[in-house]
């Protein structure tokens, strides 16, 4: 069998063009299993996500937060884009972040009506703490062989290299 139900010696009858359309049908069947493993198991390991925050007394999106200001400041409209809420919901949630002196607002020194927002010192350093619990492997992970997880880290690095 060919994995669509077919023999060989069946494949074997068909026409070039059917067994390359056959061929492509089983990648795109492999593809499409692969993706729906991986996104069952991100979306099986993000629901500790919000007892992995409140380690460090943060909501998940605040967490989500510091992470993103990793790569330096971030204006707010941005962040509200890769929160996917509104500008309002943004100012709550800085606030909230701000009183506890984590993050700082800034204006922009291109635009000074664009406020940025940057990680304060005491931010930084509970964004580091998270982010290195963060890269914790779960147990399932970390009890592979070294040969799977060469592999598992190469494919991962294929996948997440720019197109």
């Amino acid at each position: 069998m060919n994995g669509l139900g077919e023999s060989h010696s069946e494949q074997a009858g068909r026409p070039p063009e059917a067994r390359a359309q056959g061929a492509e049908e089983a990648e795109v069947g492999l593809a499409q299993q692969a993706w729906t493993l991986l996104f069952e198991l991100l979306h099986t390991h993000m629901r500790n996500f919000p007892a992995l925050a409140a380690e460090f007394d943060l909501s998940p999106v605040q967490a989500h937060v510091l992470r993103q200001l990793g790569e330096g400041a971030l204006a707010m409209s941005t962040l509200a884009t890769y929160l996917s809420c509104d500008a309002s919901n943004v100012t709550g949630l800085v606030d909230r972040l701000e009183a506890r002196k984590l993050v700082e607002r800034r204006s922009s020194e291109q635009d000074r009506r664009v406020k940025m927002l940057v990680l304060t010192e005491a931010g930084a350093e509970l964004r580091g703490r998270l982010m290195a619990r963060m890269a914790l492997p779960p147990p399932f992970i970390a009890s592979m062989p070294e040969e799977d997880l060469l592999a598992l880290g190469d494919i991962m690095r294929r996948a997440l290299k720019p197109q």
